[in-house]
């Protein structure tokens, strides 16, 4: 303890006369944090306007209010922090806010668990997050802070949904929806895993048929899709994920007319030329055809409840009886109908053409449910007329004799001329199909913004007039998860039609979580705006955001509900999204997770607490009470695996510098992290010897001081220069380029030794070394702002001012002022001479080395020199005997 309450004079002594060893690492920079903490919390001081050149919005996706950061919370706000000082040293007007994402299912069960009202849960969570926040010496906007619970926020979630209803885009319908049995309320398709339980609560998701509110997304599906090309600075892979949960398709839609009963089925397919290769068409589970024969049909019940237990991949089919339909371009060519659990009812038409010689899934369903009947080849391989035992896939073949006036065409050709057919026959027409459903944000719960819908039976669905805005939720002491806590409240619910006066009901569902995420970046370019969501001006003035930093996860339902919100905005004139197509993030960072060091016994399974685990062999962890030896491995951080990290811990243990250096170094950005504290000593030794070093240098006298690269530099000052230089362009490009962070500790780290050595150095003015400490100082800020204020105070004390917040320019490399000179004599190169630029103005200089040199000084005895010429890196001398 006596250690860490050491002050700054005694720390400086300390390295002054060389005896920091004599300090425990830590403490020296504990000290600076606490120093310098509330300073950098403020950022760069701010310079007049004249001094600023640009605008530009940097953000982390906001987090949910769970009253504890986690270290994937500092690896974000980290990086986040570190580009925003970096622009702020470039003169940039840095538009860097903060906010809570605070409604939802969480904090509604943590509340109920407790008896609490998850407005209070909600408000001391972000209390305690917002402390923490400062701990890390994050840099945010906090006059923009919001929080989406707040009436002044969802008062324009609600607006926003409003002209979502006016515009033809918010509708309510009938539905099978998902339900989650433990969290009861309705999930979106994207809310629901491969596996078909809940994203959150992990529950198997059931199946209900509820009235429940839709925004239509798919509207802008193929402009969601299109303008994905356009995104040149977002991961691939992002892209390449919503894209295909998009899932454009263009093909035809093909009506095959049933035989038996007055409907027609419709089929949409990318490969219409395998039509004449039909030899069943498939129904999903919940198409209408279907739900009208199970009324009648008892073996089909049977089928359909079994069928809902299968895996969706399955194989298994229902052939139904006494029923067929036509082939459109046979006719009295009758297909059988099945109906199986593969078939999506949300894509397409809930029906599929099989097509077992030219489709896999077609092939081995057919093989599994018609083993006998044989497999109706129309397309061949053009290498190989020969067809094999599995169906020809390839989209590139020729037709051959069954696909009758077909035959001999290729297929990309012939699939135009049977759409066309089809087209013409009034038995089909190109169509273009998405994967996309529309989004449904109706949830059965209390803790989100209320939708802004007034039920009349006479007038219908009515919107709350903008005057009544917002739709508070009502004060409630006592929640339950047993149904819609708001449909219960009777003064909530009864209200006049703001229409007709009748007699009305409110709606009680609330809206999804995702909606008040969907547009809380352009809230906060605006944050204070009574009237409006935000105004044209400032939203087109900072949107679209420049650099959007957060996690994976989001890659498909925020940023796919963002896009589709912003595009909304801007097509009404919200905000001028014409150069951008709507789009609202210029570039994605996307940082990967960080995990923990994970302890298993190999004998139980068990995962081991960390006061179960002797770690005196760091490379061989034990059970303490058994001494047997652990599996060691890196996962996912969780409470049940006792692998988590404390980041407040960490930082009061090393300090902020320290913690943000070594999260930033150990991984790149995004790649998972795999935390070791351990590994931190490095950093803090690092940090120290800067401290040291720079005491060290100022220590001495300087002269001259120079505030610029001087020209007149030595041969190991050029050296110098260059390596400072490379390097300072490489950390410039890193920040802002290309986001490679580790990449830019390794940089410091090479820079720091480099200007280490330079002090030790006798052939490097003192005053140069000093100008490019200077600049390493400025550099420093961005990650270790309070290591850089100290270098920068220890500077300042000696008398040596410097431009601190301006980040240092590129300078050219300077070229050596050795040249090698070619000595020529009577036409002939005799030797090589390396010497200065100057060396040829004085000739006689000039003379007396060459006389010197062992290579000419039998050329130049006894001989008289009538001549020297000198021109370039060419001496010529013109000799003759005495």
């Amino acid at each position: 303890m006596k250690l860490r309450s050491l002050n700054l004079t005694a720390i400086r002594y300390y390295a002054s006369v060389g005896e920091v060893s004599s300090l425990t690492p830590n403490s020296k920079l504990l000290s600076i944090n606490r120093k310098w903490n509330e300073k950098v919390i403020q950022g760069v001081p701010k310079l007049t306007k004249d001094d600023r050149n640009k605008d530009i919005y940097i953000l982390c996706m906001f987090p949910y209010p769970s009253g504890t950061l986690h270290i994937g919370h500092l690896r974000v706000y980290t990086i986040s922090d570190v580009l925003n000082r970096f622009y702020q040293l470039k003169g940039y007007n840095v538009l860097h806010p903060m906010g809570w994402d605070a409604f939802g299912l969480p904090a509604e069960n943590a509340a109920i668990e407790r008896g609490i009202n998850p407005a209070v849960w909600t408000r001391n969570n972000i209390k305690k997050m917002k402390d923490q926040m400062k701990l890390m010496a994050s840099n945010f906007n906090w006059d923009r802070e919001l929080a989406t619970c707040d009436p002044e926020y969802y008062k324009f979630t609600q607006k926003l949904f409003l002209e979502l209803f006016r515009h033809g885009y918010a509708y309510r319908k009938e539905a099978e929806i998902n339900w989650d049995p433990v969290d009861q309320t309705v999930l979106a398709n994207e809310q629901v895993d491969s596996q078909g339980r809940s994203w959150r609560s992990g529950a198997i998701v059931e199946k209900k048929l509820l009235s429940q509110w839709f925004l239509g997304i798919t509207k802008f599906a193929h402009e969601l899709q299109r303008d994905l090309d356009n995104l040149k600075d977002w991961p691939e892979h992002v892209k390449l994920m919503q894209k295909n949960w998009i899932g454009e398709s263009t093909g035809a839609e093909i009506d095959f007319v049933l035989s038996s009963m007055d409907e027609t089925v419709k089929v949409f397919t990318t490969r219409a030329e395998t039509l004449y290769s039909v030899q069943f068409v498939t129904l999903a589970l919940d198409h209408p055809i279907v739900k009208t024969l199970k009324e009648t049909n008892s073996s089909l019940n049977e089928f359909l409840k079994r069928a809902e237990k299968l895996p969706a991949d399955s194989k298994e089919g229902y052939l139904l009886p006494k029923l067929s339909v036509y082939h459109p371009l046979i006719p009295k060519k009758q297909i059988p109908v099945f109906v199986a659990p593969y078939v999506l009812g949300n894509y397409g038409h809930g029906a599929v053409m099989g097509c077992p010689a030219h489709d896999q899934r077609d092939f081995d369903f057919w093989k599994t449910n018609c083993p006998e009947e044989p497999v109706l080849f129309t397309i061949s391989n053009p290498n190989n007329s020969k067809n094999t035992d599995g169906p020809y896939t390839s989209k590139d073949g020729v037709m051959n004799e069954n696909a009758g006036s077909y035959a001999g065409m290729k297929t990309v050709e012939a699939r135009e001329n049977i759409i066309q057919q089809l087209a013409e026959a009034g038995r089909g027409r190109p169509s273009v199909q998405f994967k996309l459903r529309d989004w449904l944000i109706s949830r059965q719960r209390y803790w989100g913004a209320p939708i802004p819908i007034i039920h009349c039976k006479s007038c219908g669905p009515v919107p709350v007039p903008d005057e009544d805005l917002p739709v508070k939720l009502p004060e409630t002491e006592v929640l339950s998860k047993n149904g819609n806590p708001l449909s219960k409240l009777d003064d909530f619910v009864n209200v006049p039609c703001p229409s007709c006066g009748s007699p009305a009901k409110r709606e009680t569902d609330t809206m999804d979580t995702f909606m008040d995420s969907s547009w809380y970046f352009f809230r906060f370019t605006d944050p204070h705006n009574a009237s409006l969501p935000f105004s044209y001006e400032k939203a087109s003035k900072h949107m679209p955001i420049d650099m959007y930093i957060g996690g994976v996860e989001h890659a498909i339902l925020h940023l796919l509900y963002s896009r589709f919100i912003s595009k909304f905005t801007a097509s009404i004139g919200m905000w001028d999204g014409s150069k951008v197509n709507g789009e609202p993030i210029k570039k994605l960072v996307t940082q990967g997770m960080v995990h923990g060091k994970t302890f298993v016994d190999p004998k139980t399974g068990s995962f081991m607490k960390p006061e179960e685990i002797d770690n005196s062999d760091p490379n061989k962890p034990k059970n303490v009470q058994t001494g047997e030896p652990l599996e060691m491995s890196y996962e996912k951080m969780s409470k049940s695996k006792f692998n988590g990290a404390d980041p407040a811990q960490c930082i009061s243990t090393h300090g902020i510098d320290a913690t943000r250096a070594h999260i930033l170094f150990q991984a790149p950005v995004s790649d998972v992290l795999n935390w070791d504290e351990s590994k931190i000593v490095g950093i803090e030794r690092w940090l120290e010897r800067m401290l040291k070093y720079c005491s060290t240098l100022c220590s001495q006298e300087i002269t001259p001081i120079f505030n610029k690269t001087p020209i007149d530099l030595s041969q190991e000052e050029v050296d110098f220069h260059n390596n400072v230089q490379s390097l300072v362009n490489s950390i410039t490009s890193s920040l802002e380029k290309t986001v490679s962070l580790n990449t830019v500790i390794s940089d410091y780290m090479k820079l720091s030794n480099s200007i280490e050595n330079a002090i030790k150095s006798s052939s490097i003015r003192k005053g140069l070394v000093l100008l490019n400490l200077q600049k390493l100082t400025t550099m420093l800020y961005p990650v270790v702002p309070c290591v850089s204020e100290e270098l920068a105070s220890i500077i300042k004390t000696k008398g040596y001012d410097f431009r601190q917040y301006s980040w240092p320019e590129v300078e050219e490399a300077k070229l050596s002022n050795i040249v090698k000179y070619q000595i020529i004599i009577n036409g002939k190169r005799r030797a090589a001479y390396e010497g200065p630029e100057e060396f040829t103005k004085n000739i006689d200089k000039v003379l007396d080395t060459i006389r010197l040199l062992p290579e000419t000084k039998k050329y130049l005895d006894g001989v008289s020199v009538m001549k020297v010429i000198t021109k370039g890196n060419i001496i010529s001398l013109v000799v003759k005997p005495n």
